[in-house]
């Protein structure tokens, strides 16, 4: 997998080296990094390629000004994706990281390699998003509500000058996130839709999950796990089986 990690967007997280592999490939939520899915790779079968997207802004890629926008996002990654050897893939994506996968799902469709199954978890359907003012409050605020949601460690919670090294990025990322409007007429998958919603989570609405079955004629499902926004977190080995299974015939 060394071709990948020569890229930019699209990383291994696993040593999986068969060309004709499945591989899942994970984007990350706002303020996530690829290594948000680090801990993925124990649950994941050794002839399962894992790959997650690096977004500009964080990690290895900090000194990089964000991408402020889904499509030009899921364009770096699907561009990326179809340079590697045609392979089975399965896309995860998390609260923006959904949104991101979704359309990458779409541009691999356009080139004639739709993803086995599109997963989607934490997010409303494709243009809508409780709270799409949040970036817009004071720094106090807007650091406390993400730190009341889970999404901050608490190590960095507390800590002054990580917190102005992050707020850019975070803030990027719920604007891209609260910007975002699906093209009008696009053409819906045609392979199954998997949705994931954390018990409790207060940005998703579980009864409005369902209008993500009109982005695919391939079928829809859902499901609930506890953890709340980020529920991703819990049960990681259960969430990874769930995950593979999705797709097959």
């Amino acid at each position: 997998m060394s071709r990948i990690r020569e890229r930019s967007w699209v990383r291994s997280l696993n040593a999986a080296d068969r060309p004709d592999a499945r591989a899942v490939c994970c984007f990350p939520h706002s303020g996530g990094s690829a290594i948000t899915f680090g801990g993925w790779s124990a649950a994941v079968p050794p002839d399962v390629s894992l790959m997650a997207v690096q977004y500009p802004g964080r990690g290895d890629r900090f000194a990089e000004p964000p991408v402020d926008d889904v499509a030009a996002m899921a364009g770096c990654a699907a561009a990326e994706l179809l340079r590697l050897p045609p392979a089975g893939r399965l896309l995860f994506g998390h609260s923006l990281g959904a949104l991101v996968a979704y359309e990458t799902a779409l541009l691999l469709r356009d080139a004639g390699e739709e993803p086995l199954a599109l997963c989607v978890s934490a997010a409303l359907p494709p243009g809508e998003m409780s709270n799409s003012g949040v970036h817009l409050a004071p720094d106090d605020e807007f650091w406390a509500t993400l730190c009341e949601l889970g999404g901050i460690e608490p190590a960095v919670a507390d800590n002054a000058e990580l917190r102005e090294l992050l707020l850019p990025t975070l803030r990027s990322d719920l604007r891209t996130h609260a910007d975002y409007r699906p093209r009008p007429g696009t053409r819906p998958l045609s392979c199954p839709v998997r949705c994931y919603h954390g018990a409790g989570d207060p940005l998703v609405d579980e009864e409005r999950l369902e209008d993500w079955a009109r982005v695919t004629s391939g079928g829809f499902t859902r499901t609930v796990r506890p953890g709340g926004h980020f529920h991703l977190t819990h049960d990681a080995e259960g969430l990874v089986a769930d995950v593979l299974s999705q797709g097959r015939a």
